[in-house]
């Protein structure tokens, strides 16, 4: 380990903190959507107020026979998992830093970016403040763990003294240090995702596609990810916004580069290695399930063709998604989700646009790379 570089350590970190992270995501948003989805079907347009119970219809506690009240705790199932995903964030990132010691103090910086559970003193500074408040958690944490201490006290050092010591003062930084930069940064990234619209919505459409596709679930990958998932927790409940638009730009370029090479591998066998081939069939199952990863074993075989190409694909797909408006609150699902996706016709011809796109730029780079036979 003492090998590895700080920038590595750093991206290490943070993945361990979104790798924890994205089962509650995953989980909690998916569930959000399917009560937005039964609200619909039981009550239409109304379906948007899946978290009211009064419009949801609901007679008593165990209103089992309405549509409505299904809608109703589905939808708070998932808000009870969505809750905690910014202080998981947090919490692991601290724990990959300083191990268990890191878990409180992690925790509290969460809770504190979040204002979980109504505390007073939320920061207000969401998945930015997390990830700040992680990195202080497991650093303070870390760094009282090395303390030399009497023989008496070091056994209550992991359980009591560093999750009070590290918690106090990453509690003391979110709120007197972190709040006032970090929340304003947030509100002005907020204010300008909602103020765009068109051309301005297509370029951060491009720009996203291409994170997606550039190391297919890795940091960048997740970057874009997570900036998208973030802000549903922003939008919350909204008719309508912006940051729904990016999660489904940022899911469809997602699922663009596994399915373009899976394409590819049917349009000419040739160009392609037997193992590929058999990937090839995988990523058909993969890309449409919104998994990026099954590109990685093609852009690992051939990296200067693979990846240029897929990035195009997946860029062109953003753009698409972006201009056609479409907008998603799941955050995962793939193909699984598509009913909860606005004018999901159009969000289908995006992707399969991108798809063929991506197919025909891997084959035409192959041929020119002489890789064919």
């Amino acid at each position: 380990m003492s090998n590895v570089s700080t920038g590595t350590k750093v991206r290490q970190w943070l993945m361990t903190g979104v790798s924890y992270m994205i089962p509650f995501v995953a989980a909690g948003g998916i569930l959000i959507a399917l009560g937005f989805l039964l609200g619909a079907i039981g009550f239409g347009t109304d379906g948007i107020h899946a978290y009211d119970a009064e419009k949801m219809q609901i007679a008593g506690d165990y209103d089992v026979l309405n549509i409505g009240y299904w809608a109703f705790v589905i939808f708070w199932f998932g808000k009870a998992a969505f809750a905690f995903f910014v202080p998981v964030l947090a919490a692991y990132i601290a724990y990959a830093i300083a191990d268990r010691p890191g878990l409180v103090p992690g925790f509290v910086a969460g809770a504190l970016a979040t204002g979980l559970d109504g505390n007073p003193l939320g920061t207000g500074t969401g998945f930015l403040g997390a990830i700040l408040g992680g990195f202080i958690a497991g650093g303070v944490a870390l760094w009282i763990s090395r303390w030399s201490v009497p023989n008496w006290i070091r056994p209550v050092m992991p359980v009591v003294v560093i999750p009070l010591l590290a918690s106090l003062i990453t509690g003391l930084a979110m709120v007197l240090v972190l709040k006032a930069p970090v929340s304003a940064l947030i509100t002005g990234l907020t204010s300008w995702l909602n103020g765009l619209s068109g051309g301005a919505l297509a370029v951060l459409g491009l720009i996203l596609g291409l994170m997606m596709a550039f190391d297919m679930g890795g940091p960048v990958n997740k970057v874009a990810y997570t900036f998208a998932v973030t802000g549903l927790a922003t939008a919350g409940a909204a008719v309508s916004a912006t940051e729904f638009q990016i999660m489904a730009i940022v899911m469809a370029a997602g699922m663009t580069p596994p399915l373009g090479l899976a394409l590819a591998t049917n349009l000419r066998k040739k160009a392609f290695s037997e193992s590929e081939q058999e990937n090839g069939k995988a990523a058909w199952l993969l890309g449409a399930s919104f998994i990026s990863e099954g590109a990685i074993p093609f852009a690992a075989a051939d990296p200067v063709r693979v990846i240029p190409s897929i990035m195009i694909g997946s860029g062109l797909t953003g753009a698409l998604v972006a201009l056609f408006g479409n907008e998603l609150r799941a955050p995962h699902g793939g193909i699984f989700v598509f009913p909860l996706v606005s004018d999901w016709f159009t969000y289908v011809l995006a992707i399969a646009i991108g798809t063929v796109v991506t197919a025909l730029l891997v084959l035409v780079a192959k041929g020119l790379g002489n890789k064919a036979a």
